[in-house]
């Protein structure tokens, strides 16, 4: 088995881990979301550690970290626009609101394109552009039909979006920057946990163990997928990511509709057809490059070399 087959299973699995999240959450209705956000930070931190021990056989050299204080910085600002994420993601499904979820994972990937255009100048393919407009005109739909903003949807892509994007500068490596992302919220959540056990009103320690331990394992769990995506870039194409990380709200989509009995109408049709639409061109356009450039890489590898003229 190729590296390159090795890291596009490892991200289906990663995709097929983040997409079957919501049967874990299941288990947390109506859970405080402050202290699931602080939960998941202090659990994260050990997790890690232990994760980076086991891939990379060492441990974190943190006096590196250190002299890279902007990638430090970075890490702040990632870890603060990640938790806003996160907490949109989790109030969504331990609040049988796993279709909007779902709406968000794939408003995503177009977001992250809009971004790279407004930040980064990167130039859109055409059908990017129609992914794009379809994605306006869906999200337009849904305020139409609705009345408002969806703003869980909204929230999930915009912030993990603005995520992917504070993470292009950071220069520590992939599995070093998640832990230092946990790390450096720490000082804010373990106080919290602490005034809020003391106060009595620390919602993990008061229906016994295994509330508290579900508390506990939202670190683990969420984390462990991000790790298999980490070591799958390292290992397979952006292309083959792209084109798996479908999965994810396809199997929260699933869930939402036919487990939890989450209701799909007509509007909700629209609203995702046009987004899937849009994906689907956008995919198609960028599976046809890949293929493209393949074929002219081997075209040129195949291609008859000049004879050596030198004496």
């Amino acid at each position: 088995m190729t590296s390159s087959t090795k890291g596009s299973l490892i991200a289906a699995l990663s995709f097929v881990l983040y997409g079957l999240l919501p049967l874990y959450y299941h288990f947390l209705p109506g859970a405080n979301m402050n202290e699931l956000l602080a939960f998941r930070i202090l659990s994260s931190v050990p997790t890690m550690m232990l994760l980076i021990l086991l891939v990379t056989g060492k441990n974190i050299d943190f006096m590196a970290i250190w002299r890279d204080k902007r990638s430090l910085l970075l890490c702040l600002v990632a870890s603060l626009v990640m938790s806003v994420s996160w907490y949109a993601f989790t109030w969504a499904l331990t609040n049988q609101q796993v279709l909007a979820a779902s709406l968000g994972f794939f408003i995503n990937p177009l977001m992250a394109i809009a971004l790279g255009a407004l930040c980064l100048k990167e130039r859109l393919s055409p059908g990017q552009k129609i992914a794009v407009v379809l994605a306006l005109i869906a999200i337009g739909l849904k305020v139409l039909f609705s009345g408002e903003l969806p703003m869980l949807a909204l929230l999930m892509a915009t912030f993990f979006a603005l995520y992917g994007l504070v993470k292009k500068f950071i220069r520590y490596d992939a599995l070093t920057a998640v832990t230092v992302e946990a790390i450096v919220l720490v000082p804010i959540a373990l106080p919290l946990v602490l005034f809020w056990h003391i106060d009595g009103n620390l919602q993990a320690s008061s229906e016994g163990a295994s509330l508290f331990w579900l508390f506990v394992g939202v670190g683990p769990v969420s984390l462990i997928p991000l790790v298999l995506f980490s070591l799958a870039v390292e290992r397979t194409s952006l292309t083959m990511i792209g084109l798996m990380q479908y999965i994810e709200p396809s199997l929260q989509f699933i869930l939402a509709t036919l487990l939890f009995g989450e209701l799909f109408d007509f509007k909700q049709g629209i609203t995702f057809g046009l987004i899937w639409l849009g994906l689907l061109i956008c995919t198609r356009e960028g599976w046809l490059n890949h293929r493209l450039r393949q074929r002219s890489a081997q075209s040129q590898t195949l291609s008859p070399q000049p004879p050596n003229t030198q004496a």
